[in-house]
């Protein structure tokens, strides 16, 4: 055998007891798993004491663009993420034309960065899955966006689609299932996704269903109309016979403090009535996003110009103030505004650069502003390119949601900006450090359970998430009492601590505990045969 890990203690997937084995690697694929010193190989590992566990698989990545841009992809592959799920909340790079792909760069900034010089060689699915096969850290699902989809053939109205228009996005979704995607998304509180009603969805959901897919939204609040809204989607997966996915399944926001409890009993309720629901989540309070998402979605009818248009007249920005802070944009979830829990941790011009780190409150009382006054021209000097971080979440709803029996992980990590949240960095080792061994929320083998075997079923991957010969040899290598995350708020871009080994398709991304620089990984396509 090419590898063999001598010894570890294997949390294979399932969730059940762990057992000290011995693991071979031959090729991009495990050769054999036997009794505590009976393999040998090339090279062997001695792993007594480590945990040997499949890949962790993030649920819900914003990769799209760093990915491409920074291949070896530390953040993900130095915390023991080998595949990832791109094309998230119903924004992403394809399928677009050169007008639509002109418009997301700068919508999605804020999110992904617009690198100059990048080299914007696809409009397909298929033709973006082939971009990733050039070479990668990690491997990657695709998930064709709705929102993308929507701009494509309705563009940015807020108004019904047409019978024409449903066809047309019915076809594009077809299509970049037909190519490898593995479902669709939606974001519900962008534009112009979120101009889709029930009805729409439901249809479009149903091309999803037939071709094998899953739904993946970001739903219309995680706010005041939370409750109202998963059940929305629970009832769109019902009705369109389509596997269901609660992207960040967060009950966040003063309004529903203590409701996880709520939130669980609709998903089993729904469950037990036969329903395909899973969820995924990350172990944090803190959300980030755009600064800009903010706003009502009146107000970024129209793309860009239209929006900075809206921005710079003195009457229009009182009603949006209005909204925002008195009675509760839909953009900001249904719920009123508190600024001092709005911080600002990513700008793209560095005039600005000293706004990051502080909340919109704090910069407006130094700079003699109202919260609204600063916010409205920091949107309009930066073109909606700003990134902020919102601190809304509630522990003993990150801990109750985590232990439902459909938990998977996802980090929602954006690895652009100043400060980007360090869930970017974190998500894993993070569940396996504060979660498992410190608070004993989960148990160890339970945990990687969620964050390997269980997402795999979700992608329908017959041959990874688990520890069994003849699947992938996407495995990572930890000391379950070290393993811990360091990015912090203050310091996110910082690699776990702990992992010893991780491997995408046989080949080492990080080898005693330091990167090699591979790029093993590429894209899977649905149903996850890969290439």
């Amino acid at each position: 055998m090419d590898t063999v890990i001598r010894g570890a203690q294997v949390a294979d997937g399932t969730g059940d007891p762990l057992t000290r084995h011995d693991v071979g690697i031959t090729g991009d694929r495990i050769a054999e798993v036997a009794e505590p010193g009976s393999l040998t190989g090339k090279r062997v590992l001695d792993a007594d004491g480590l945990v040997l566990a499949p890949g962790f698989i993030d649920m819900h990545s914003h990769s799209d663009l760093q990915l491409l841009t920074n291949p070896d992809h530390l953040a993900k592959v130095s915390q023991g993420v080998t595949t990832e799920v791109l094309g998230q909340d119903g924004l992403s790079y394809a399928p677009v034309d050169d007008t639509v792909l002109e418009a997301l760069r700068q919508q999605l900034a804020g999110w992904n960065d617009d690198p100059a010089g990048f080299d914007w060689n696809w409009r397909s699915v298929g033709e973006y899955l082939d971009r990733l096969d050039r070479g990668v850290a990690v491997n990657a699902a695709y998930l064709v966006p709705q929102g993308t989809v929507r701009m494509l053939a309705v563009g940015w109205e807020n108004r019904p689609a047409t019978d024409a228009e449903l066809d047309r996005m019915k076809e594009l979704i077809a299509t970049g299932l037909e190519e490898g995607a593995f479902g669709l998304s939606s974001g519900l509180t962008y534009t112009p996704g979120m101009y889709a009603d029930t009805a729409e969805l439901v249809e479009l959901c149903r091309v999803v269903g037939e071709r094998g897919g899953y739904y993946s939204p970001h739903h219309r609040s995680y706010g005041a109309g939370a409750l109202e809204a998963f059940a929305e989607m629970v009832d769109v997966s019902r009705r369109a016979d389509c596997p269901l996915h609660l992207a960040h399944a967060t009950m966040n926001f003063s309004v529903n403090k203590g409701k996880a409890p709520e939130l669980l009993k609709l998903l089993d309720d729904a469950l037990d009535a036969g329903g395909d629901i899973t969820l995924d989540t990350y172990p944090y309070l803190p959300g980030a996003t755009y600064l800009s998402a903010l706003l009502p979605s009146w107000a970024t009818e129209g793309g860009l110009d239209a929006t900075l248009a809206r921005l710079s007249d003195a009457d229009t920005c009182e009603r949006i103030r209005v909204e925002i802070e008195e009675t509760g944009s839909d953009g900001a979830h249904g719920v009123p505004i508190d600024w001092s829990g709005i911080e600002i941790n990513g700008v793209r011009r560095q005039s600005n650069a000293g706004l990051v780190g502080h909340s919109v409150a704090e910069s407006a009382r130094a700079q003699g502003k109202t919260p609204a006054e600063l916010y409205f021209a920091t949107l309009v000097d930066e073109r909606l390119g700003t990134s902020c971080l919102m601190h809304i979440g509630h522990e003993e709803n990150v801990r109750a949601i985590m232990r439902h029996r459909t938990h998977t992980g996802g980090s929602d990590g954006l690895l652009v900006g100043n400060r980007p949240h360090p869930r970017a960095w974190g998500t894993f080792p993070r569940y396996l450090a504060r979660y498992v061994r410190e608070l004993g929320v989960l148990g160890l083998a339970d945990c990687v359970a969620h964050l390997t075997g269980r997402a795999a079923r979700r992608l329908r991957l017959a041959d990874r998430g688990l520890v069994r010969p003849g699947y992938a040899a996407d495995l990572v290598l930890f000391d379950p009492a070290t393993i811990i995350d360091t990015a912090t708020f203050e310091n996110p871009r910082q690699p776990a601590k702990g992992i010893a080994c991780v491997f995408v398709n046989g080949v080492a991304a990080i080898e005693d505990t330091h990167p090699t620089g591979a790029l093993a990984g590429h894209s899977l396509r649905h149903p996850g045969r890969g290439r």
